[in-house]
């Protein structure tokens, strides 16, 4: 499987002359969609065929960031204003029907999803509410309770691989105590990495999900220096050895305000610090290009992961 260490996006509705080449020629290991994608249903049916067929592959990767609420790309299509903060109140108040409204809801989610030719959505937020969380994201978490957050984050990930669906858990290792948006600036964390264990990084711990992807956050007691993206101490110590992650790591958008280099240096960083894969989202062919052009294949690891993700799929 030769692949390139980068998930890319696309500019329209339409596979463009030059998106064609860039599938063909570079091969990403993936695409992810965004509104600006969508029209309807056959539209965007169409253009996943189209992906799959440009790159020999009835299994290609292709993404949504579809969390419902706030956080919509399929609004054209489903009708989705249920955030994941909704179902952690219910579930707080009422266990068992919060668990089966829950799955309930996911499962008509997913089968929509997936009638659509979409295989990973880049959920569940495994993210901490505190007090002081940017509201970019508080809406978008189930609960400042680490108990809800697994609880709910496992129901999610065990229904989306039980319809034979990927999931992306985020934002690996914890964005809730940031009080910035990390679309924007960088943030920066000063909890002690004790109190961090038993709140942010207990939510993502052994966590059964197939991919996760990295917070643009800097943890200073931790790393002084890098955020977890660009950190191998993180990704190593934190990510890998105490939270427990065993498969695919891809980072949060390279393209984000957060991230001070030029593009090419944020995804090398990324991919240096411990990334399997670089994840850029703004859908700008020239610079996909330059990243494509720049990044390596995928390493023996993420050949193997991804050959049991497509096992999965089966």
């Amino acid at each position: 499987m030769i692949r390139k260490s980068a998930i890319v996006s696309i500019s329209t509705t339409r596979l463009r002359r030059v998106e064609k080449k860039i599938l063909k020629k570079y091969k990403p290991w993936g695409i992810i969609l965004f509104s600006r994608n969508i029209k309807s249903s056959d539209q965007l049916r169409r253009l996943t065929k189209e992906i799959r067929t440009l790159m020999s592959d009835r299994k290609y990767p292709i993404m949504v960031d579809e969390e419902g609420g706030t956080v919509t790309r399929l609004a054209n299509i489903i009708e989705n204003p249920y955030s994941q903060i909704f179902f952690g109140k219910i579930y707080e108040k009422n266990l068992n029907i919060g668990k089966k409204l829950y799955i309930n809801y996911l499962s008509s989610l997913i089968e929509n999803i997936k009638r659509l030719g979409i295989n990973i959505n880049t959920v569940p937020v495994l993210d901490k509410i505190y007090k002081n969380t940017h509201k970019f994201l508080i809406n978008r978490c189930y609960s400042n309770n680490v108990k809800t957050i697994k609880a709910l984050g496992s129901i999610c990930i065990s229904t989306y691989k039980k319809l034979k669906m990927g999931t992306v858990i985020k934002h690996i290792p914890g964005h809730g105590y940031a009080n910035l948006d990390s679309h924007k600036t960088l943030p920066s964390i000063i909890l002690e990495n004790e109190k961090l264990k038993k709140n942010d990084f207990n939510c993502f711990k052994h966590s059964k999900s197939f991919f996760a992807m990295t917070a643009h956050v800097k943890y200073l007691k931790i790393d002084k220096k890098n955020c977890a993206t660009f950190s191998k101490k993180i990704i190593s110590e934190t990510i890998r050895k105490q939270i427990g992650f065993k498969g695919i790591l891809m980072s949060d958008d390279v393209s984000m305000k957060a991230l001070s280099h030029d593009l090419v240096t944020n995804a090398k960083r990324s991919l240096d610090a411990g990334c399997n894969l670089v994840l850029y989202c703004k859908g700008n062919s020239k610079e996909s290009i330059k990243i494509l052009k720049n990044v390596p294949n995928i390493d023996h690891f993420t050949k193997k992961k991804t050959s049991q993700f497509y096992k999965f799929l089966s």
